[in-house]
């Protein structure tokens, strides 16, 4: 039997491996979870997390359009794509950077999307990651018909894709869960419960106690799990990436964590939450676990942070020129990488377009 047999969502238990105070479990320490393996995630968060309030700060300054804060959610992300392969799909909503970038996507595209620049939605050759999708809960559909699509192709692929509690509440969420489970497609549907959907708390959206267990439903296993512990995603997603290339079908994980930040840079969380509550999760935060079990172990110390947020910065910056410097689309870029080849009604829209802009 599994991780994901063993935890019953209809009783409320959730796996965790790694408590906030850095003590786990030896016994459900995944292998893979090695010193360095910890301390390199660890290292990925921070750049990640510096990156968000750079971008934070272009925002505020005009340089960058409405974005949504990763904070919160890095290890969550980083975790389950340790457990992917190269190959497999990541099918993201508008809060996902940190996979993205750890899956392939240069970090500069990714904020180049929120400046308004199209060319963030480029996705490098041979990436397998989609742009984000800003409808809440379409990109869920996406998933599914990328995972059936390999299935049919009898090909080992699949697919990972993200979505917050409130998508739970949208048809495009029962529509992907139903036809994921009736082919057996190669899904894993990761909802990042961080407790609101914008600002209608989760309690209110759902009567179900939690939101693994509408799995149940729908054929497939679900499974709460402490998303702030990277330790237990890892294990819980290398299990429901084994299920899937074996045929066995997709898997609901519910990661419960929190958003730190505002929902966007256009949102003011104090109109509907307490400050009192952002403190009571903070302990909670990945980031503190991870400084605490690394120092149990003689890997981490006051000096080693303030030596890696050094080495971090040149890096951040490097991000902030590029994104600066990147030139706007042209018409040719829109068409060209829209289109393989145009058919003569787009060649002749496109010169009607570049007309129209005094090109």
């Amino acid at each position: 039997m599994g991780i994901i047999d063993k935890f019953d969502p209809l009783k409320e238990q959730m796996v965790q491996i790694l408590d906030q105070d850095g003590n786990h479990k030896e016994d459900m320490l995944p292998a893979e979870m090695t010193d360095e393996v910890v301390k390199e995630m660890y290292e990925k968060i921070w750049y990640v997390r510096l990156c968000n309030d750079r971008a934070f700060k272009m925002q505020r300054s005009g340089r960058l359009g409405t974005f949504a804060s990763v904070k919160g959610h890095e290890a969550c992300q980083l975790a389950v794509n340790l457990a992917l392969k190269e190959t497999d799909w990541v099918v993201p909503y508008f809060r996902e950077q940190a996979i993205m970038w750890d899956h392939g996507v240069p970090m500069e595209n990714i904020y180049l999307y929120w400046k308004g620049n199209e060319w963030g939605s480029h996705i490098p050759e041979g990436v397998k990651c989609l742009p984000p999708s800003v409808p809440v809960g379409s990109q869920m559909l996406h998933a599914v018909g990328i995972s059936w699509a390999a299935k049919m192709r009898g090909e080992d692929e699949i697919t990972a894709t993200f979505f917050g509690d409130g998508a739970t509440s949208e048809g495009d969420f029962h529509e992907a869960m139903n036809f994921a489970g009736v082919f057996k497609t190669g899904t894993i549907f990761i909802c990042q419960n961080n407790q609101y959907a914008i600002s209608v708390r989760r309690n209110v959206q759902t009567a179900a106690k939690t939101i693994a267990q509408k799995a149940i439903a729908y054929g497939m296993p679900g499974v709460l799990v402490d998303g702030n512990d990277p330790f237990a995603m890892y294990a819980v997603t290398k299990e429901a990436a084994e299920r899937a290339r074996k045929g066995e079908g997709p898997t609901l994980i519910e990661a419960y964590l929190y958003r730190f930040d505002d929902h966007t840079t256009s949102d003011d969380a104090s109109k509907y939450r307490d400050e009192s509550e952002v403190e009571n999760w903070k302990p909670r935060d990945a980031v503190i676990r991870m400084q605490k079990y690394l120092a149990k172990k003689g890997l981490w110390s006051e000096k080693y942070q303030e030596e890696l947020i050094e080495s971090l910065k040149p890096k951040v910056e490097e991000m902030v020129k590029k994104i600066d410097e990147h030139p706007d689309p042209t018409v040719d870029d829109i068409f060209g990488y829209t289109f393989a080849e145009l058919s003569p009604e787009m060649e002749r829209q496109k010169e009607y377009l570049k007309k129209s802009l005094g090109q």
